[in-house]
């Protein structure tokens, strides 16, 4: 074995982002949704898990987001005890993703000028979207109980200048697969420049307004019918008329993006050096040659390239497809690429 020290310019540092399907299927297009019966008994007043394939039935499938309801004056859901008005499950959710976006719990959710005391929430499962999502490949279509649909996408072809949130960029969600949204009607949400709601890619939220997507067909929305009821006996199921609207779409396209940085290593080798096997069997008792040969016309196969710091320890081992002749004609440059 021997040793050589790389000098500063062996080595370079490079990133490039890396675009992957989102979905478990390895397809940016997920068509088909699937929930527990039993999850909404449990957790169904704070989330539902979405799949791929029935979990009921199937045990390969795999979650792909989770979806739920949040009310600023916690409308919709049950009050956690009968002296605490408006502290419910829904007021937490509105709560919590408020503080997550803005990093301010007073703040109320605005889309481009029109406020929404209640949001619906798409959160993609962690797994799925690695680092962030690829703004402009989101789609999701939406359909209402009485069969109107809206296609939505984000507004991120369409911008020259990107917006920050505490949880980094945001951009709007419009109608039309396009990116181009209608200017035929009077909310705010579908005129040009409005909004439906907020893309998150960094954190991979989705997060709409639910005054958008009650609003009536003509208007722009699905006639979604949520349940704003005060202090209800039993939770108003807002996030599972939700669930109906994805899984009744069946159709939320989006991409996965993350930046792959690699450390290259530049590993030279001179006509003059390594030409000599290291391997003790080439070398008698007496510290000499064991085969003439090697005296003036020595041969060495390079196998493997170890990195090392400074106090002599194994960082790194490099293995070569192939054996690599070398002799004092020859020299050889091989690469090291190191993906973190």
């Amino acid at each position: 074995m021997a040793f050589k020290r790389l000098d500063p310019e062996d080595i370079s540092i490079s990133a490039e982002s890396v675009v992957t399907p989102l979905w478990s299927t390895n397809s940016k297009l997920l068509t088909t949704f699937f929930t527990s019966s039993a999850q909404y008994a449990l957790s169904g007043e704070y989330f539902t898990r979405i799949f791929n394939s029935n979990i009921n039935t199937d045990s390969t499938a795999v979650a792909q987001m989770g979806i739920t309801y949040g009310d600023r004056a916690g409308r919709g859901s049950v009050n956690y005890n009968a002296g605490a008005v408006g502290k419910t499950p829904s007021a937490t959710i509105y709560g919590q993703y408020r503080n997550l976006v803005f990093g301010d719990e007073d703040i109320v959710f605005q889309f481009q000028g029109e406020t929404s005391d209640h949001v619906y929430i798409v959160s993609v499962d962690r797994s799925r979207y690695k680092e962030k999502l690829l703004p402009g490949s989101f789609n999701l279509k939406l359909k209402g109980p009485n069969g109107a649909i809206i296609s939505l996408t984000d507004n991120s072809k369409t911008l020259t200048t990107i917006s920050y949130v505490d949880s980094g960029r945001v951009y709007d969600i419009v109608s039309g697969s396009d990116g181009a949204p209608h200017s035929t009607v009077t909310k705010g949400y579908n005129q040009a420049g409005g909004s439906y709601g907020k893309f998150l890619p960094d954190v991979g939220i989705v997060i709409l307004s639910g005054e958008a997507l009650d609003d009536v067909a003509g208007a722009g929305g699905i006639d979604l019918g949520t349940v704003k009821a005060v202090s209800p006996a039993a939770d108003s199921e807002n996030t599972r008329r939700f669930y109906n609207a994805i899984s009744g779409g069946a159709n939320f396209e989006a991409q996965a993006e993350e930046t792959v940085s690699s450390n290259y290593v530049f590993v030279r080798v001179r006509n003059s050096e390594f030409n000599y096997s290291t391997n003790p069997s080439n070398i008698t008792g007496s510290g000499e040659l064991r085969h003439d040969i090697m005296i003036n016309t020595p041969q060495a196969y390079i196998t493997t390239v170890g990195l090392y710091n400074d106090n002599n320890d194994l960082l790194a081992v490099a293995k070569l497809s192939k054996p690599l002749l070398k002799d004092f004609t020859k020299e050889a440059l091989v690469r090291i690429k190191l993906d973190y």
